[in-house]
């Protein structure tokens, strides 16, 4: 039989076409659900920096933190098209993807318009960033459940449905900061009553799932006694900001108070702080 030649340029070709193939292991999975799951936070908390703006609630802080936030989002939705060292993000090849994370950039683009004005002095339009914001935050959510069905394809775990609601736990925090915020300007109160409450439902019954399982929500609960520990941190934080959201929320409220927000303004960062460790805490088991 006729020994076939392959020539050293074309089995070098072969190998790195493998090589691309197999280039994303569990521990990158882990890193691209955890930090496009936190996209989805950074376009609520954008929101609620430009909402806390226009309630007059530390007007010149909100501007800076509205500028570092949008300069993340913008930097990681690159990072996560062509990758990002510093981020430890691998690039993409995925033709769903790549059109998914296109869509996106659509969005972004008029979204980022709006938050450069505000950044820029400008005044807030409520209404836009209402409008806006959703779709963003929606195509964005898409794009992490294409990422979660990808890695469990390619690793055959399923830590990534874990780590995209224990991420997605970061965003309700921001998601209940800004429906509070529009509350407060009297911007389709009761819409946004109604979504705080089913927002405040969904964080709490999340936190529940992650602690001891919830099978509707494909969450097993942990044994891991470090995060169990730290989703009690989260649970306390939990416990002196949902009085907040329920007064904000009630059918008959009449009005949120200044205090009530900002209160909301100054407890809703460490709460996002300490979820936000829940979800690194989640990524290293997949190290």
């Amino acid at each position: 039989m006729k020994k076939l030649s392959v020539p050293l340029s074309v089995l070098m070709l072969l190998l790195m076409v493998a090589g691309d193939v197999l280039a994303v292991t569990a521990s990158e999975y882990a890193i691209v659900i955890n930090l496009s799951g936190r996209q989805r936070m950074l376009t609520q908390k954008m929101s609620k920096e430009m909402l806390l703006i226009a309630n007059d609630v530390d007007a010149a802080g909100n501007r800076v933190n509205l500028e570092k936030t949008a300069k993340l989002f913008d930097t990681t939705l690159k990072g996560l098209r062509d990758g990002n060292e510093e981020m430890e993000l691998p690039a993409t090849d995925s033709k769903v993807l790549l059109k998914q994370l296109a869509k996106i950039e659509g969005l972004w683009n008029e979204f980022h318009g709006l938050a450069s004005q505000v950044v820029s002095g400008g005044a807030v339009d409520i209404t836009k960033v209402a409008e806006l914001n959703l779709p963003l935050l929606k195509n964005m959510n898409t794009a992490v459940r294409l990422y979660e069905k990808e890695a469990k394809k390619a690793t055959g775990k399923s830590a990534g449905i874990v780590i995209n609601l224990a991420g997605k736990q970061r965003m309700l925090t921001q998601k209940m900061s800004k429906e509070m915020s529009l509350i407060a300007l009297k911007h389709q109160v009761d819409e946004n009553k109604s979504n705080l409450r089913s927002t405040a439902s969904l964080f709490d019954r999340t936190l529940k799932g992650l602690l001891d399982g919830d099978p509707d929500l494909e969450l097993p609960g942990t044994k891991d006694e470090a995060i169990r520990t730290q989703l009690g941190v989260v649970g306390k934080l939990w416990g002196d900001f949902k009085p907040l959201m329920e007064r904000a929320s009630a059918i008959d409220a009449k009005a949120v108070s200044h205090d009530d927000l900002v209160h909301m303004s100054k407890l809703n960062l460490p709460l996002l702080k300490e979820m936000n460790k829940a979800v690194k805490m989640y990524e290293q088991l997949e190290q």
